[in-house]
């Protein structure tokens, strides 16, 4: 399938860490956690960690550790569909096509849920047709973006004449806890919120690119150090201090079964700067310049990240170049994923 648009979008709130500093600082935070966490806490915020700005869509940062689990929900009701519509129309409009065009739509997400999911919402957002195909992929963490493109070449293998819209969203600051566990706490000081929608066509695009040659990695055993628990009813992250040593030996596997066909530039999820670090020495001679540039200027989203990092690579890349872009996204479960986008 070939690549036709590319867009993201996030919110217009922006925050320094400097700022998220500030927001940490205040009682209600430290109401919340020991004098220890509030310590580490304040010292990640201090730190560099490899992350400048953030942006958030909770209306009410100072107090989004205070949020009851209705709220949270409310808040990614909200949020989440009004940011894939706005990633959605970006790329449409790139190439000219209206939204009662799509044939499909597919979005994935892991920072909230809904019934029916946020495809509904966006549907009736941007006015799709009714006999559109919508397909919600929820539940694969910071990994979902590249299995919701193999999901749509399969939408596109059986219906070579449609047009599919595939949206990775997240609204992470509607899935903000607070406690003192180690991993919480750096939690809550990477992640952000964003959205990147692309258009997929079973005919070559503007760019000439087609995604192919998926390959996915899953790592059960590992699932508990890497995932979404619930407390309260509010969504809790579970992040083991090994996490990079995990994306760094899974990505190691992946890359190695690559093949023969030459690659141009790796494109990762940037998970977070300890995660790059870990991966650096894995696709070595290649750089992930997009991915520490993505981690700087918008944290961790989650599942729209390498996309981020993708739409980065493509601005800067000499058309007259050769070879594929190798992307690879990781996340809960512990699983990787990996794909190939270049010419035919």
């Amino acid at each position: 399938m070939y690549l036709h648009a590319l867009a993201t979008a996030v919110p217009s709130a922006t925050f320094s860490q400097s700022d998220c500093l500030q927001l940490a600082q205040q009682p209600n935070v430290h109401a919340l956690i020991n004098r220890r966490s509030s310590l580490i806490l304040s010292s990640i915020l201090r730190s560099d960690h490899g992350i400048a700005t953030r942006h958030f869509a909770v209306t009410d940062p100072e107090h989004v550790f205070e949020y009851s689990a209705d709220q949270l929900n409310e808040t990614f009701r909200t949020e989440a569909p009004r940011l894939a519509g706005q990633a959605l129309t970006s790329a449409l409009a790139q190439i000219g096509l209206r939204p009662d065009q799509l044939d499909a739509l597919l979005i994935c997400t892991c920072t909230g849920y809904l019934c029916p999911g946020v495809t509904s919402y966006v549907a009736e957002q941007l006015g799709l047709r009714p006999n559109a195909f919508l397909q919600d992929l929820v539940g694969l963490g910071c990994g979902a973006a590249i299995p919701t493109l193999r999901a749509a070449s399969h939408v596109l293998a059986a219906n070579p004449n449609a047009i599919v819209g595939c949206v990775a969203v997240e609204i992470c600051s509607a899935a903000f806890y607070l406690d003192d566990d180690p991993g919480v706490l750096i939690s809550a000081c990477l992640f952000s919120d964003g959205a990147a929608a692309t258009i997929w066509r079973a005919t070559p695009g503007p760019s000439g690119l087609r995604a192919f040659d998926f390959d996915t990695l899953h790592r059960p055993t590992d699932r508990d150090k890497l995932r979404f628990e619930q407390r309260q009813g509010k969504l809790r992250n579970l992040l083991h201090r090994t996490v990079p040593e995990l994306a760094a030996g899974a990505v190691s596997e992946l890359w190695a079964r690559r093949g023969s066909r030459p690659v141009r530039a790796v494109v990762a999820h940037p998970g977070g700067r300890d995660v790059l670090e870990a991966l650096a020495p894995v696709v070595a001679p290649f750089e992930l310049t997009a991915s520490i540039e993505t981690l700087r200027d918008n944290g961790n989203m989650s599942s729209p990240s390498v996309l981020f990092a993708l739409e980065r690579t493509l601005a800067r890349t000499d058309p007259a170049s050769t070879g594929d872009f190798w992307l690879v996204s990781f996340g809960a479960g512990f699983s990787a994923h990996s794909c190939r986008l270049g010419p035919a």
